[in-house]
């Protein structure tokens, strides 16, 4: 599987995979599958569609964007694409817009993500923080007033606290705002921002003060560039892994990640072809790009809301904070 983190196509916003030496060998009467959305669930939409247009060779062509959560839910909702990859659910404003558009759309879980804390590895005093911490350098009311590591914790260096985040668009942006500041969306605004997550990498490789958060696999693949913080909420510091996501011990910051597919593009046998692909190939493909599978039960469950065209959502028109795999099982998508 190509690496994610160095296509130019990736940094403009949009990423059309090809075949070939360099060249889209794909026939002008392909099918077209379009795909944007969150730049976290990116890598493994990409994984899959790889194999996918490898397994079809050529006669489905497959489109992925990375124009953030919010900006695919856009998108999706004026019928632009056939699927959307989201780092949280859709929220309310999304849903009516959905509606009014006549867009009804197939929620289905694909993997879970630890939302990464991350420091420069020059960086040998900020091991591990606490939530309150995490809140006293994001929260709103910090903008110009919290530039300094020992504003954070008196021992910790004089030094200018460098901060890169999630853009607005993001759904990562959402869940991290929700989790640590207590509302989605109520942020500083003083910090360098981008959905692409690869820039957010580069910035804070590049400088001994950084500090950002973004999906666990940017980190896992850039492991020589970037320092995972442990965060603790109240009993003792865990650092993102698998098992601390499976086990539910990494909170506030584990979450699950999601495809949702239009009904109406569901009907095409390309799309249905591609969704039950994914499904099935989700477990080995989610591990290889550094994310936690779902119990291979979740998965099974996903294909036959899938094949029943089950529409709706689970989470009500809001990003749940700390949802854990048990959780995400008994829930049910409604209108």
């Amino acid at each position: 599987m190509k690496k994610f983190n160095k296509s130019l196509s990736f940094f403009l916003g949009t990423v059309v995979l090809a075949w070939g030496l360099g060249v889209d060998a794909t026939p002008a009467s392909a099918q077209i599958i379009q795909i944007d959305g969150s730049s976290t669930v990116f890598p493994v939409t990409e994984a899959v569609a790889e194999e996918f247009q490898k397994a079809k060779k050529g006669k489905i062509k497959v489109t992925v964007g990375i124009s953030g959560t919010g900006g695919g839910f856009k998108k999706f909702c004026r019928g632009e694409t056939d699927i959307s990859d989201a780092s949280r659910p859709i929220l309310k404003v999304e849903i009516d817009i959905c509606k009014q558009a006549g867009i009804e759309y197939i929620e289905l879980p694909i993997a879970f993500d630890a939302l990464t804390v991350m420091v420069n590895p020059k960086n040998d005093w900020a091991g591990t923080m606490t939530i309150a911490e995490l809140k006293k350098i994001w929260e709103p009311s910090a903008q110009a007033k919290i530039t300094s590591w020992n504003q954070v914790r008196p021992n910790w260096p004089a030094a200018p606290l460098k901060l890169f985040g999630a853009g607005a668009d993001s759904g990562t942006f959402d869940y991290f705002t929700e989790a640590i500041v207590g509302k989605a969306k109520s942020s500083r605004g003083d910090f360098t921002a981008s959905e692409d997550d690869n820039v957010l990498v580069q910035g804070i490789a590049n400088d001994r003060n950084a500090l950002g958060f973004f999906g666990y696999a940017y980190y896992a693949e850039n492991k020589d560039k970037l320092k995972a913080v442990a965060v603790d909420n109240g009993k003792g510091g865990v650092a993102p892994s698998e098992k601390t996501v499976l086990d539910g011990s990494y909170q506030p910051l584990s979450r699950p990640i999601y495809i949702y597919v239009s009904k109406k593009s569901a009907d095409k046998p390309e799309i249905r072809e591609f969704v039950e692909f994914y499904m099935k190939h989700a477990p080995t493909l989610v591990k290889q790009v550094k994310y936690v599978p779902l119990p291979d039960k979740v998965y099974g469950m996903g294909l036959t809301r899938f094949q029943s065209r089950k529409v709706g959502t689970a989470f009500g028109g809001h990003a749940d904070v700390g949802v854990t795999i048990d959780d995400l099982m008994k829930r049910e998508p409604k209108l």
